[in-house]
């Protein structure tokens, strides 16, 4: 079976959106899938948590399905949403510098794409 690692980089709403939902829609398909958040991504953490926020919802179901992967340690530190991805319980990774390795993912068969 196919593994996809959805790794977002943009800290844009709309975009992220879009990793939401094709990360949804991939797993709907029955294909494995995933989503890291990265750069300034890491900083909608913070947003999305809250339940007045419009996408919140989606945010939610993507979380509880169990897509998310985890959260960059670095780039959560920078953005203040370190607090945020562990009351979420969301994995905070920095293997690589602080950063999450995508060289394990590759190795592990994982196909990557960036958003």
């Amino acid at each position: 079976m196919s593994k996809y690692l959805l790794v977002a980089f943009q800290g844009e709403q709309m975009c992220f959106t879009h990793v939401l939902l094709n990360a949804l829609d991939m797993h709907s398909r029955g294909l494995e899938v995933r989503i890291i958040m990265e750069g300034m991504a890491t900083q909608l953490v913070k947003i999305l948590g809250y339940e007045s926020h419009a996408f919140s919802g989606l945010y939610n179901q993507v979380k509880e399905t169990g897509l998310i992967e985890g959260v960059c340690r670095a780039c959560a530190t920078k953005t203040g949403s370190v607090e945020s991805a562990e009351a979420q319980g969301l994995s905070l990774f920095g293997d690589m510098s602080g950063h999450p390795s995508l060289g394990r993912y590759i190795q592990d068969g994982w196909t990557i794409l960036t958003f």
